[in-house]
């Protein structure tokens, strides 16, 4: 359905008059008909009873604008809201990520931003697993891209961009680098994964670095890390192997490590974060915008 169409129709429903049909959309009372008349046949059945007294709208007109209606309204307010956002927003826009950020969507929802918000600059930075939301709390990072779960207090949790499966990065040699077709994590019991250094919260590194099988059977934890890549270089070194999102084998693969599907763990989400506090500035939620309606433009959160 093309723009003119969908406001003649929604027009004349309101008006049931050709004439004043006319005069609101400043169009001649001929092509108000023959909108109409071709929107009819694209539908495949009348919208509208017409006499030479009154126009009526018919079963299938009425329950095409009851479908129409409220989206037009949203779409018109959406509009709106991102002509008064571009108009308003300029400085710089500081957003953090972790990993692949948002992975395949990044690039289309800093394009969106942009294209709204054409004054107002946009600076990326990484984080690290070490400290995954210190850029938020030190105010170094208006917005971060992290990995669920993050459960805390002074912290919004906004639109999921990301939902991965989980891997096992092994090194090149290792007893299980040949199970392509996966291993459940019970199996891991005897292996080593890896701790943390302080920052990132406790809750954080478990989900994504389990502590024990789903027997409860611990894991034990070796070294601690402060970035991903020194964690990459202990398991090509054979000192431990280690759950990843699916992205990691895209983004840093390497010769010396293999990753093999990861069973009986929850698919990870990736998802854009904010302090709580920050709601309601106009930089902040013209980006939040930008990010939910990219995603929404591509079906919903991108997968691997």
């Amino acid at each position: 359905m093309e723009r003119q169409e969908l406001e003649t129709f929604l027009t004349l429903a309101e008006e049931l008059h050709f004439g004043r049909t006319a005069e609101r959309l400043l169009l001649s009372q001929a092509r108000v008909s023959q909108t109409v008349k071709r929107l009819e046949r694209k539908i495949g059945g009348p919208l509208f009873e017409r006499t030479s007294r009154r126009v009526e709208m018919s079963p299938l007109g009425r329950q095409l604008y009851d479908d129409l209606a409220p989206l037009h309204v949203r779409m018109e307010a959406a509009v709106a809201r991102a002509k008064d956002t571009a108009r308003g927003v300029d400085g710089e826009l500081t957003v953090a990520f972790l990993g692949a950020g948002a992975g395949s969507l990044t690039s289309a929802i800093l394009e969106t931003f942009r294209g709204r918000c054409p004054s107002c600059d946009v600076r990326m930075r990484e984080t690290h697993v070490g400290d995954p939301l210190g850029a938020l709390r030190s105010g170094d990072a208006d917005a971060l891209f992290t990995c669920l779960p993050v459960e805390e207090p002074d912290l919004t949790v906004g639109p999921v961009v990301i939902n991965e499966p989980r891997m096992l990065a092994v090194p090149l040699g290792h007893r299980l680098a040949g199970r392509r077709d996966g291993v459940s994590l019970e199996e891991l019991a005897g292996e080593t994964f890896f701790g943390v250094v302080n920052g990132a919260p406790a809750y954080w590194w478990d989900f994504h670095i389990p502590p024990r099988t789903p027997s409860g059977l611990p894991i034990r934890r070796g070294q601690s890390v402060a970035g991903f890549q020194e964690l990459m270089t202990l398991v090509a070194t054979g000192q431990g192997v280690s759950p990843v999102v699916a992205s990691v084998e895209k983004y840093y693969s390497r010769p010396d490590i293999i990753f093999v599907p990861l069973h009986d763990v929850p698919s990870a989400d990736v998802a854009l974060i904010w302090r709580t506090a920050a709601a309601g500035t106009p930089r902040l939620d013209a980006f939040v915008r930008a990010v939910r309606d990219t995603v929404a433009a591509n079906g919903g959160p991108a997968a691997f």
